[in-house]
């Protein structure tokens, strides 16, 4: 028990010893390791609040505005002989029309005022000018707002005619929006959140 104990405090004294080596040797891939895996945990986190937000808001929208359809700039399309409606910002009455705009709109906005200062205080340690790094960073966020809500307004409709089953509909978008807009915040949080940033 006591040499199990021992082994296993050895081992990862010399864990943390090969980590610290890899720091010193490889600082710029140990940053981006670091800084990485925050920015992945803290867009999860946010992720989780904006789907908890996603759950309620809707239908309390959808209590102020009523059913309303709202989609800019509204083009009706058929892809693969499906009708839909093209929107890089809005919905179609079936995908929720206005009072979903505005649900996923309040999501995005309170879960950027969480995300940002964790990302800027905690994952990159930033010390640059925090008026031009919040007006970058909602942009990007709202930039990839604009492109994942053109791509579920053609998504949804088409696989829900297909009748592909909602759980494998909900991981692919799931898996898709996430994916594409945790790489471009990221790329954009690197590059205003770097010491150069705002400097001439």
């Amino acid at each position: 028990m006591f040499n199990a104990n021992t082994n296993a405090m050895v081992e990862n004294v010399n864990r943390g010893t090969n980590m610290s080596n890899f720091a010193e040797k490889h600082p710029k891939a140990a940053q981006w390791i670091r800084e990485g895996g925050l920015f992945l945990i803290f867009s999860y986190v946010v992720t989780f609040l904006k789907w908890g937000l996603l759950t309620f808001l809707p239908a309390l929208f959808r209590g102020m505005v009523g059913d309303v359809a709202w989609a800019w700039p509204g083009i009706d399309v058929k892809v693969m002989g499906v009708p839909l409606t093209l929107a890089v910002i809005g919905n179609s009455l079936a995908d929720g029309g206005l009072a979903f705009t505005l649900a996923n709109f309040t999501s995005i906005i309170l879960g950027e005022c969480i995300n940002f200062p964790l990302q800027r205080n905690v994952t990159f340690r930033s010390k640059g000018p925090v008026i031009r790094q919040i007006l970058c960073h909602f942009a990007g966020a709202l930039g990839v707002f604009f492109i994942m809500n053109l791509f579920t307004c053609i998504w949804n409709p088409v696989t829900a005619a297909f009748h592909v089953p909602d759980g494998i509909r909900n991981i692919v978008t799931t898996v898709v929006t996430g994916g594409v807009s945790m790489v471009i915040i990221f790329a954009i949080d690197k590059t205003i959140f770097s010491e150069n940033f705002g400097k001439k």
